[in-house]
């Protein structure tokens, strides 16, 4: 059972670096220049806000040689700046979440993941408080994930099949991320203020990842292609 917790801009590769340098190199005139900046932590974050980063990422022809954490992060974090979102640790859960190991909810006692809302709220009637914080985080951080990158499949699904609609995933996100927040547990990961703003600003969070799927993802007639831009492109 492991808890999402804002992590990224320590974790560079790298590879990572080589790219940073490559684009930015011409504007500090030296490559030892951007390396150093890179290694301080206030003027890394303005490094990684630059919008020249963002544009390389998305028009660059051939094989991306940057981590996927990287690359989801940038875009992440440039789609968030654009809704008025500004806290850089919003942007680092969110991206923490494109891990394929964060989508499956695991707790103990429970041979198999949780796929399914149904199946974590249950599960939370009879979870102990550290399983009960996790699984709220994780529904929270679940529902802004498919509300915010699959909205037509939801609106397909609720047409044809009369599945929930974007409305009830929404509701399951801004219930569970203010409890979530609440709990000793988010003081304790640094997670109570990226509850907070998910809780606040959930569909203003949610249709900024609208615009972010378009560029990630396709919608074809009879379901839904996962076409995911620099798939192929990425090293790892």
């Amino acid at each position: 059972m492991k808890v999402i917790q804002p992590n990224y801009r320590v974790q560079f590769t790298a590879e990572d670096v080589d790219f940073v340098v490559s684009i930015l190199v011409g504007k500090t005139g030296a490559a030892a220049c951007v390396v150093s900046l890179l290694a301080d932590a206030e003027t890394r974050d303005f490094i990684l806000d630059d919008e020249a980063l963002h544009r390389a990422l998305l028009e660059h022809q051939g094989c991306l040689r940057v981590s996927s954490h990287f690359y989801f992060y940038i875009l992440v974090r440039q789609v968030l700046r654009r809704a008025g979102i500004e806290e850089r640790v919003v942007a680092e859960m969110l991206t923490e979440f494109f891990r394929v190991e964060n989508f499956e909810c695991r707790v103990p006692g429970q041979a198999e993941p949780l796929n399914y809302f149904f199946e974590m709220l249950a599960a939370l009637q009879m979870a102990d408080e550290h399983t009960g914080f996790f699984i709220r985080a994780h529904i929270g951080n679940h529902s802004f994930f498919f509300t915010g990158l699959f909205p037509e499949r939801i609106r397909a699904r609720a047409k044809r099949r009369g599945f929930p609609d974007l409305s009830y995933f929404e509701e399951l996100g801004r219930a569970n991320f203010p409890v979530a927040r609440d709990h000793r547990l988010a003081d304790r990961y640094g997670l109570a203020p990226v509850f907070d703003t998910l809780a606040e600003r959930f569909q203003t969070t949610r249709r900024a990842f609208n615009n972010l799927s378009e560029r990630l993802f396709s919608w074809e007639e009879g379901g839904y292609a996962l076409e995911i831009l620099g798939a192929n492109k990425l090293a790892d």
